[in-house]
């Protein structure tokens, strides 16, 4: 049975004041410490005792994790810029609006004035099995209380890619980060690297107990958009049970090179419909080179091939294919 207790397990607090001091403690530390951002999704974690760390590394007070910098003809976002300033910042809203209205979108303005890019990035999945405790896979357990019991609550769960877990990532930028070739900069104790925003994101084929590649001790420093896509034709669009403080029932991020009416090149990326931001490659080759008014309703048809609804949510193939027609309109009464 869950188990909520809604009380914190005592942990030892640091408050480094620059990273190479928070990856020192972090390479001391090790697999007991707990790297935290904002805090909205540690916090709760921590509360109901799914996560019972033995020490917290606070990175509030780095100031070199914060703000918007230009690096040649990129722009980079440190980890710990709100989620406010990401979408009011004048180059991000002329550069990559998509992102600055993902941003936008994400729960209310008290969550994203102290939220950050990097939590909503790197936060966990809000699956209500896992998050109050049942032993299911994501857990170390042995089965899947959403996808494979009979009374299972699948209604918020995944239609792509479930390999026997089907929590989804809820984040609301991570799809336009990866529509918008994003390159996100880790660091650990021994050196860092830099990976695609498509590449930082992981399923449960490939490991069932977390959504990103982030090993203990590591850090997510900085997010980088390219210039490839900036300025190019954006779409984004978020549904939710409620129009603020809500996670994505769907959402999707949409970049586009248009001539006219005629789409060159497409990211066309899902949300909330998978363990990862769900990139529709299948329906990007089959408009390239199209005039989007003639192809929309194809790409919506094809659009949720290959999903596996379970009985509470099947409507996310429909908004699947009904945000893919929209978005390549432009047109949110499409």
């Amino acid at each position: 049975m869950a188990i909520i207790r809604d009380g914190m397990p005592p942990f030892d607090l640091f408050r480094p004041t620059s990273v190479g001091d928070a990856l020192a403690l972090a390479g001391r530390l090790g697999a007991d410490a707990w790297i935290l951002a904002g805090g909205f999704d540690s916090l709760e974690r921590f509360k109901d005792r799914i996560k019972r760390p033995k020490a917290v590394i606070d990175l509030g007070a780095i100031d070199e994790l914060r703000g918007v910098r230009r690096e040649g003809s990129d722009l980079v976002i440190g980890a710990m810029t709100t989620l406010t300033e990401v979408s009011r910042h004048p180059d991000i809203r002329e550069r990559f609006g998509l992102l600055s209205e993902a941003a936008a979108a994400v729960a209310s303005p008290q969550i994203r004035n102290q939220g950050t890019l990097g939590g909503n990035i790197a936060q966990d999945t809000r699956c209500w099995y896992y998050r109050s405790g049942w032993t299911c896979y994501r857990a170390g357990g042995g089965t899947c209380f959403a996808g494979e019991s009979p009374q299972g609550q699948n209604r918020e769960h995944a239609i792509f890619g479930a390999e026997g877990c089907v929590a989804v990532n809820p984040s609301d930028t991570a799809p336009a980060l990866v529509a918008l070739e994003a390159r996100l900069l880790i660091k650990n104790p021994k050196g860092g690297r830099e990976i695609a925003a498509e590449d930082f994101f992981v399923g449960p084929d490939q490991d069932i107990t977390r959504l990103n590649i982030l090993a203990p001790g590591e850090m997510l420093t900085a997010i980088r958009l390219p210039a490839t896509w900036s300025g190019a034709t954006f779409y984004f669009e978020k549904v939710s049970d409620r129009p603020v403080w809500d996670f994505p029932l769907v959402n999707i991020a949409a970049a586009m090179r248009l001539t006219g009416d005629r789409i060159d090149q497409s990211h066309l990326v899902l949300g909330a419909v998978a363990a990862r931001p769900w990139r529709l490659l299948e329906v990007e080759a089959a408009v390239a080179g199209r005039d989007r008014n003639d192809v929309a309703e194809a790409a919506s048809r094809l659009a949720p091939k290959g999903a596996v609804v379970l009985p509470q949510n099947g409507y996310k193939a429909v908004l699947a294919a009904n945000l893919i027609k929209r978005a390549l309109l432009g047109n949110r009464d499409a």
